[in-house]
């Protein structure tokens, strides 16, 4: 891992790194997968069908990089665990670990069954948190590394009907600081993004009901505008670049002023 030097010129730059990208087929997970690769990474992707994304892999070489299907149902620790340890072995090394899969349910908490509170932890906190260990042991064997979480803006804001999302994201980002405190004697930095509602396929749907869409638009106080996916993979590169060298266990805000108010 490349470590910012005492240049007074910030390096943004991920040449020779290697990154892997859980959740890369579509929305977030593929514009960071394609952002890291044209700041200069190789990258794996995992994918929940290693199979679905030709045109993913075909796009990160035409940036002159490497890409690397894997199958990685981050629901299954072995994929996993197999996941990461076969891009150390496709690569020679694993510098950057971005933790992209998530996902939730909307049900008011009085109505909220036990399958949708396993399900959204186990996706959001225990995948991130398994994931984030496996890369970490091959981290400290090779001096250093980037993990960097998907958090949400959920974390830090009430959300009706999003209990359980808003109270796995919120430990998200204290995982983030935990593992940031325990990792950085082997030269690993933990970070993490917060994202508002960013248009994505995940979104799409919701964010076609008019009055939700107003809604969220003028709780994103600031801007008063819909995220694209492009505003957060540049916070996703700088984390992993060497310019954030010094930065670990924080997460970003990228919610627009949502949370400002």
């Amino acid at each position: 891992m490349t470590t910012q030097t005492n240049s007074q010129i910030p390096n943004f730059s991920l040449a020779g790194q290697t990154a892997l990208v859980t959740a890369s087929a579509r929305g977030l997970g593929r514009a960071i997968a394609v952002a890291l690769a044209a700041a200069g990474a190789d990258v794996a992707l995992g994918l929940r069908d290693r199979n679905t994304a030709k045109d993913l892999v075909a796009e990160i070489e035409a940036l002159g990089r490497h890409a690397f299907p894997l199958q990685m149902d981050v629901t299954k620790l072995d994929q996993i665990k197999r996941a990461i340890d076969d891009t150390a072995a496709q690569f020679g090394k694993l510098d950057i670990l971005v933790n992209n899969a998530g996902g939730g349910f909307t049900n008011l908490a009085i109505d909220a069954p036990e399958e949708e509170f396993d399900a959204t932890l186990n996706i959001n906190l225990k995948a991130t948190f398994f994931a984030a260990q496996a890369a970490a042991k091959i981290m400290m064997r090779q001096g250093g590394g980037r993990i960097i979480n998907m958090s949400s803006q959920a974390g830090y804001a009430a959300l009706p009907a999003e209990s359980i999302y808003c109270a796995s994201k919120a430990a998200v980002s204290h995982l983030t600081k935990c593992l940031a405190v325990e990792w950085g004697q082997f030269n690993i930095t933990v970070n993490a993004v917060a994202p508002t509602f960013i248009r994505t396929p995940g979104t799409e749907e919701a964010l076609a009901d008019p009055a939700f869409r107003a809604d969220t638009i003028e709780r994103i106080a600031a801007l008063h505008r819909i995220g694209e996916p492009v505003e957060v993979s540049g916070a996703v590169v700088f984390l992993a670049s060497p310019a954030a060298s010094l930065i670990t266990g924080h997460t970003i805000l990228i919610d627009g002023g949502w949370t400002a108010r």
